[in-house]
């Protein structure tokens, strides 16, 4: 995106605008998916409702031990005679109708305190993994018509106050079929949240980012798939649903021209307390190319020294080849021609064979 450093503004009519805006900085943050995944998942679990057992379930019986002595097990009985539930095993987990083990309580830890700036590191990875057009299209939105991505649209939109007109305005910047794609997915869910208020799911549409609301909330709120969002509220779980980074964002003017107050730039200084920008460890991911480049070779090899190159030596057995034995040990040419070995061998073994003549004689 740094390669870009403009971003058209197109009008609610989905033509080109004579302004411009500059790329905000965020948009250059490191893209962490394994950092998005985790603030994701911690996040996520904040938004749970407390649920629990009641503390009477399956210790609602008449119900008493037999005790010992009749060979059976001692766990409390139903009582009572002539039918199939009578002698029945009551209260236990292992029982038919008996409480659950460790039951349920409402006071679990439900919630899960994420870094702050841990936070930040991923929503910032999140806003810049949105301008990536492959990403966008990985997440299965629908932009082959949309004429840029990041997308501005002019400040017009934030005053929008008719569902007719929103659509309209979606339809001219290239969204029509975003909005299809988000109607047709609504399927009936399969399982038990059917029953639990969530009986449809959905696929997500475009994200609406604005400055101000003068109407654009109540337009947009009854579109199918699409979501609003005030720029100085932006959180992951809106811009990376489900922790899958490169959401297709709709920006007002006033929305976009914001982000580097709030995130702070090289010359703006974020409305954040103390909060920096994350930046990339190495700015190109070419590693090859730093290595071989002219500035890092002229010091890990200097000038006038001139390159060798190793020998492809095909790995063999010293002790079988000869001309491998010698180039590990040029000495073992001289140990071999002045047979070396073979005089020391013949030396030990006269002296082991006078130190025998010598014993016999005593």
């Amino acid at each position: 995106m740094s390669a870009r450093p403009q971003v058209s503004v197109y009008g609610v009519d989905g033509q080109k605008t004579a302004s411009a805006l500059p790329l905000p900085a965020v948009f250059q943050s490191p893209i962490r998916g394994d950092l998005v995944l985790s603030v994701f998942t911690k996040v996520a679990k904040n938004k749970r409702q407390a649920y629990a057992v009641s503390e009477n379930t399956g210790m609602q019986h008449s119900a008493e031990s037999w005790g010992p002595g009749r060979a059976v097990a001692r766990v409390p009985r139903i009582s009572g005679s002539g039918t199939a539930r009578a002698a029945q095993g009551a209260f236990a987990n292992m029982c038919r109708g008996g409480r659950m083990f460790a039951p349920t309580k409402i006071w679990r830890r439900w919630h899960v305190r994420v870094n702050r700036n841990e936070k930040r590191y991923a929503t910032a990875s999140a806003i810049a993994a949105t301008a990536v057009a492959p990403l966008v299209q990985a997440r299965g939105h629908k932009i082959e018509k949309v004429p840029e991505i990041p997308l501005v649209v002019a400040d017009d939109i934030e005053s929008v106050d008719t569902t007719k007109k929103a659509l309209a305005i979606l339809k001219s910047v290239g969204a029509q079929k975003e909005v299809v794609k988000a109607i047709k997915s609504k399927k009936m869910r399969a399982g038990h949240g059917k029953m639990r208020g969530r009986r449809f799911t959905q696929r997500k549409g475009p994200l609406v980012i604005y400055a101000k609301n003068n109407g654009l909330v109540k337009a947009f709120r009854n579109i199918p798939g699409v979501d609003t969002c005030n720029v100085q509220a932006l959180n992951l779980l809106q811009l990376a649903p489900g922790s899958h980074m490169g959401r297709f964002l709709i920006w007002s003017q006033s929305a976009f021209g914001a982000l580097d107050s709030i995130y702070g730039s090289e010359t703006v200084k974020s409305s954040k307390s103390g909060y920096a920008l994350p930046k990339n460890i190495v700015s190109t991911d070419d590693i090859d190319t730093i290595i071989n480049s002219s500035d890092v070779q002229s010091i890990v090899r200097p000038a006038g020294q001139a390159s060798v190159k190793r020998p492809n030596v095909v790995k063999k057995n010293p002790l079988k080849n000869k001309q491998i034995l010698l180039r590990l040990n040029p000495y073992a040419k001289a140990f071999s021609e002045k047979k070396l070995g073979s005089v020391k061998k013949a030396a030990s073994k006269s002296v082991k064979h006078d130190a025998f003549l010598k014993v016999l004689k005593e």
